[in-house]
């Protein structure tokens, strides 16, 4: 498992601040999530954690929201922070993944179809095997503004899914299936 690494995308207090948050499946992910990063910590599987920021509003690092969610427990090998949807853009990320002969990627994280889904096909389009972790995820629903359709967030990770394994992108495993993965 020397190969693999976790990426932990955008798990962060500064979505709790954002006029969409909503706790309706917080408590599944959190307790998907910290599976995932405890039985990858356990495996020795390097834990890189990613946080996204921006010049102002809730994702500006002087608002001291640029942390780790809580409750999430983390000790991350390596933190890189972000200023695009991908974690590969704009990132010393690629170099830290390749000078350590890491070519699979485990990734977890928030928002499953912007910064995770982004993530992983980048990472796919550079040559990483890439494993989604769909239940480590979370998202929120969404308004289409050309139909006013709001979108559930199961419906919006159903979709992820669909395009990440149609696609090629990705395999998209469980946290039980991600663990027990060569």
């Amino acid at each position: 498992m020397k190969n693999k690494a976790l990426l932990v995308v955008d798990a962060q207090e500064s979505f709790r601040h954002r006029p969409y948050w909503s706790d309706t499946d917080l408590r599944e992910f959190l307790f998907h999530l910290q599976s995932l990063i405890d039985g990858c910590a356990e495996r020795k599987i390097p834990i890189v954690q990613i946080l996204h920021t921006e010049e102002n509003g809730a994702f500006a690092l002087s608002t001291g929201w640029v942390k780790t969610l809580e409750p999430i427990k983390l000790n991350a090998d390596v933190t890189f922070h972000k200023n695009y949807h991908s974690a590969l853009a704009g990132t010393p990320l690629s170099g830290w993944l390749n000078a350590r002969s890491i070519h699979h990627l485990i990734i977890s994280g928030i928002r499953t179809e912007e910064c995770c889904e982004t993530t992983t096909r980048h990472a796919s389009d550079f040559g990483f095997a890439v494993d989604f972790v769909l239940d480590a995820t979370l998202t929120f629903p969404m308004k289409l503004e050309r139909t006013g359709r709001v979108f559930s967030s199961a419906e919006i990770k159903e979709r992820t899914e669909m395009v990440l394994t149609s696609g090629q992108f990705a395999k998209v495993v469980t946290v039980k299936e991600a663990l027990s993965r060569p």
